[in-house]
C-alpha cells in the first residue's frame, strides 16, 4: 500500500498537468506530497528523512513555481533530488564508509566491498546523469516533452539502470534452497 502512495503524487501531477496546467499540477503535487509525508510519519511514528526532504524540496521549488508563475522552478526539482541522492551516496561512502546500496541489497546479494563500491559509484554517476539530462530537457524541449520525460522517461531509465545493476551483480545473488 505504501509503495502505491509513493507514486500517487506523480500520477496526480501528470493528470492535473494534462487536464489543467503546470501550476495546478504543481499545487496538487505539493498537496499530495504533504499528505504522503503525514501518512508515512504517522505509520512510522516519526518523520522519515527522505520523505521530509523530498517534500521540502517540492514545497520550496513548487511554491516558487506557483508564486512567480514560472515553471523553471518545478523543473529543477528532479535535478535537485537526484543531486541530493548522488551527494548522499558519495559522501556517505567516502566520508563515513557507509554504502547505502550495499545496506539495501546485502541480504540477497553477497558481493565483495570493492564490487559494492563500484555499484555505489555507478549509482552516483546515474543520479548525476539524470540531474544533467533533466536540466537539458527542461530548457531545450517544450514543457509537454519535459512532463512526459519526468513521468515516463525517468521511470524507464531508473528501471533500466536497476536491471543493469542486478545483471552486473547476478553472480553474487544468493538463491533460496
Amino acid at each position: 500500500m505504501l509503495q502505491v502512495l509513493e507514486f500517487l503524487p506523480l500520477v496526480i501531477f501528470f493528470a492535473c498537468y494534462k487536464l489543467v496546467d503546470i501550476y495546478i499540477a504543481t499545487g496538487a503535487l505539493i498537496a499530495c506530497m504533504a499528505i504522503n509525508t503525514l501518512i508515512f510519519s504517522i505509520k512510522a511514528k516519526q518523520l522519515d528523512k527522505k520523505q521530509g526532504t523530498f517534500f521540502l524540496i517540492a514545497l520550496v521549488l513548487g511554491g516558487m513555481t506557483i508564486l512567480f508563475r514560472d515553471d523553471s522552478f518545478i523543473k529543477w526539482k528532479v535535478t535537485v533530488i537526484n543531486l541530493v541522492f548522488a551527494a548522499v551516496l558519495l559522501i556517505s561512502d567516502l566520508g563515513f564508509k557507509k554504502n547505502f546500496i550495499k545496506s539495501a541489497m546485502q541480504s540477497a546479494i553477497h558481493a565483495p566491498d570493492a564490487v559494492w563500491r563500484k555499484v555505489n559509484l555507478a549509482w552516483v554517476g546515474f543520479f548525476t546523469f539524470i540531474a544533467a539530462i533533466n536540466i537539458y530537457i527542461a530548457y531545450q524541449m517544450p514543457l509537454d516533452f519535459w512532463v512526459n520525460f519526468k513521468v515516463f522517461g525517468l521511470m524507464g531509465l531508473s528501471l533500466a539502470f536497476m536491471i543493469a545493476t542486478l545483471i552486473s551483480l547476478r553472480k553474487y545473488i544468493q538463491m533460496e534452497d
